[in-house]
């Protein structure tokens, strides 16, 4: 019996089969349709593929302790519907799901860049800013689902630069999604300069030394010191862990504990951060440890 995991994406679908010994079994992508049906069945479908197993589904977003509801996903035609459900009559089969982010944060916990560490928090810088916190192996949820949400903590000792609070997709306004994230940098960039630049051209005219680029890059990476000094100073985790497609800079990961630590409480925490071992990967991989968590 393999254990499956999905991990359902914006753009892309991937789903994972490890076998009892580790190895993977099965591993494939495919787009993400538009229309909520065909995301279900194109979940259904690998899973099917995938064979015989448990099956774990990580999705932005989370269904709702409450009403059994998925909510608060950047997939929007998700929001709304019973999505846990819908996906577990398609498949024919029991399962687990969870945020994805959450899901990352288990992967990195168990045999990833946290391995060994008691209290692991984790990041996700891609489009958006999810979290997750896993202490000794398990995912903290919460009463309510809505643990770990750093991205919707709003921005700790806004400045001039920071001001007036972004509005974010949550329907608040100051959200740190709406500062750390290509959607952040996208947006900072514009509020700036007047120009609507992606994020990748951004970082690619900072490091060609373009004045406007390198100063976006560094109010994000002084904003999100102030984000991890904030989770400092509430759980003092062993390790913070970053992973998505913005964990790759250097101003996230490598240049952040120094300027982190005037923002601690001591004035001299410097926390231990790494990326994220299994890469993309993480969350496809979370997902099949939902059922060994």
């Amino acid at each position: 019996m393999n254990r499956i995991g999905v991990d359902v994406g914006g753009t892309k679908i991937h789903a994972m089969a490890f076998a009892e010994d580790g190895a993977i079994a099965f591993n494939k992508r495919v787009d993400t349709p538009k229309a909520y049906e065909d995301i279900v069945t194109a979940v259904a479908t690998l899973v099917k593929d995938a064979g015989h197993g448990s099956v774990g589904i990580g999705a932005p977003g989370s269904s709702s302790p409450i009403t059994g509801l998925w909510r608060n996903a950047n997939i929007v035609v998700c929001n709304g519907r019973p999505f846990h459900a819908d996906l577990e009559a398609a498949i024919g089969r029991t399962i687990r799901s969870e945020n994805d982010a959450n899901c990352f944060a288990l992967s990195e916990a168990i045999d990833g860049a946290g391995r060994g560490h008691a209290v692991v928090a984790f990041f996700t810088i891609g489009t958006g800013l999810g979290g997750g916190l896993v202490v000794n192996g398990k995912l903290i949820r919460g009463a309510h689902g809505e643990a770990a949400e750093f991205g919707h903590t709003g921005l700790p000792w806004m400045d001039a630069e920071d001001w007036p609070p972004v509005p974010c997709f949550c329907g608040k306004t100051g959200c740190t999604e709406m500062y750390v994230s290509g959607t952040g940098l996208r947006g900072d960039f514009r509020r700036v300069s007047g120009e609507d630049v992606p994020g990748p051209e951004i970082i690619a005219r900072a490091r060609s030394g373009d004045p406007a680029a390198q100063a976006a890059l560094t109010r994000m990476q002084k904003r999100f010191a102030r984000v991890c000094a904030n989770l400092v100073n509430m759980i003092d985790p062993d390790i913070i862990v970053m992973g998505g497609g913005m964990a790759s800079l250097p101003e996230l990961v490598e240049d952040l504990p120094d300027l982190i630590r005037p923002w601690s409480f001591s004035g001299t925490a410097a926390p231990k951060i790494a990326r994220a071992l299994h890469g993309d990967t993480s969350g496809a991989r979370g997902a099949a440890h939902l059922w060994t968590e």
